[in-house]
């Protein structure tokens, strides 16, 4: 699927992505300024989440809740990891056993640890308002 986009319907691509993914581990892949944060804000959104997503780049991983408290999602950035080894050391492995969405950033910082079912979504920039969605 592919689907071009500006900003001002990031919030219908976000619903599409929500109804379409097979699986709730998702890679965003697209060079520094793609947008990839700025879609992950937009789903976690429409999703239901009460908290601001913001970009973990310090932190590595944000959690974000529902109107009832509960875990809804999970997004990692992973640009800072030197490597994999610094994702095990966190637990890495105990956020994909959850039933919460996992969005991650920077996903080739661990590729050997991705599991079989994340969906790998790139980002292109188009132009300074356009972006393309390439997705399986």
């Amino acid at each position: 699927m592919e689907i071009t986009y500006t900003e001002n319907q990031i919030t219908e691509v976000a619903d599409k992505l929500i109804e379409t993914l097979p699986s709730k581990i998702v890679c965003f892949n697209g060079e520094m300024g793609a947008g990839k944060t700025t879609l992950i804000k937009a789903i976690v959104k429409q999703l239901g989440g009460v908290d601001e997503a913001n970009s973990p780049t310090f932190g590595i991983v944000n959690e974000y809740n529902d109107a009832e408290n509960q875990v809804l999602a999970y997004h990692f950035d992973f640009y800072r990891l030197n490597d994999e080894n610094e994702a095990y050391d966190f637990g890495i492995e105990d956020y994909f056993n959850s039933d919460a969405w996992i969005f991650m950033e920077w996903a080739e910082k661990i590729e050997s640890l991705i599991p079989d079912d994340a969906i790998m979504v790139a980002i292109q920039v188009i132009d300074r308002t356009t972006r393309k969605l390439n997705l399986p």
